[in-house]
């Protein structure tokens, strides 16, 4: 589980593909901090365990699913990454709750700050305006939202600290959106009687 509040722009070193999993190699400081195997760290937004960590570097391993459906499988080396520890029972939630797992990969239309993206068909019905959404690992605040496109206002903070100020259209970008929604939906969805009854309202 993240927040959404992207704690350090690490750098894509290299990729060791094997036949099991590709080995994907990150230069960063600041979230490698206590750090151990095991432990989780978002990339871009994507939810990837730790097999290997320094002072100023740490490895994950992605299967091709992984790869295929997020913007993890065409780095180039020197990228810049959006990286986020797990968060811990305690910490301050500043962004929301993000689960790390990409729903799908959007398409830079307009530049920061007014943020255009074109988002993938099935997406847009768990976006409404002033909702949350992440996109590379960010949590940010739609300002409009259309049938496969949104827009979103990026402060100067934000494009200074993470790869959104650097995303020119045409560029791919991970997207999550709320998993409150989600869970909603599949809710409504599924015609599952609520437990819970409003209320009867009496005449007086």
């Amino acid at each position: 589980m993240f927040t959404g509040i992207v704690e350090e722009l690490g750098r894509f070193v290299c990729a060791s593909p094997s036949r099991a999993a590709t080995r994907l190699e990150f230069a960063a400081t600041t979230v490698v901090g206590g750090v151990a195997v095991g432990d989780s760290i978002a990339v871009n937004g994507c939810c990837l365990t730790v097999v290997e960590h320094g002072p100023r570097s740490f490895a994950v391993e992605a299967v091709e699913e992984t790869l295929s459906r997020t913007n993890l499988g065409s780095l180039r080396e020197g990228d810049p990454v959006n990286l986020e520890r797990s968060l811990a029972l305690g910490d301050r939630l500043g962004g929301h709750l993000v689960l790390g797992h990409v729903d799908g990969v959007g398409v830079v239309t307009d530049s920061a700050p007014h943020f255009g993206l074109e988002i993938p068909g099935g997406l847009a019905r768990f976006c409404v305006e002033k909702g949350s959404i992440t996109v590379d690992g960010c949590s940010l605040t739609l300002v409009e939202v259309r049938e496969r496109w949104v827009r979103i206002e990026i402060i100067p903070h934000t494009s200074a600290v993470t790869t959104l100020g650097q995303r020119r259209p045409g560029e791919s970008v991970n997207l999550e959106t709320d998993v409150v929604a989600r869970y909603v939906e599949r809710l409504v969805r599924s015609g599952v009687p609520s437990p819970y009854r409003a209320p009867e309202m009496r005449s007086t």
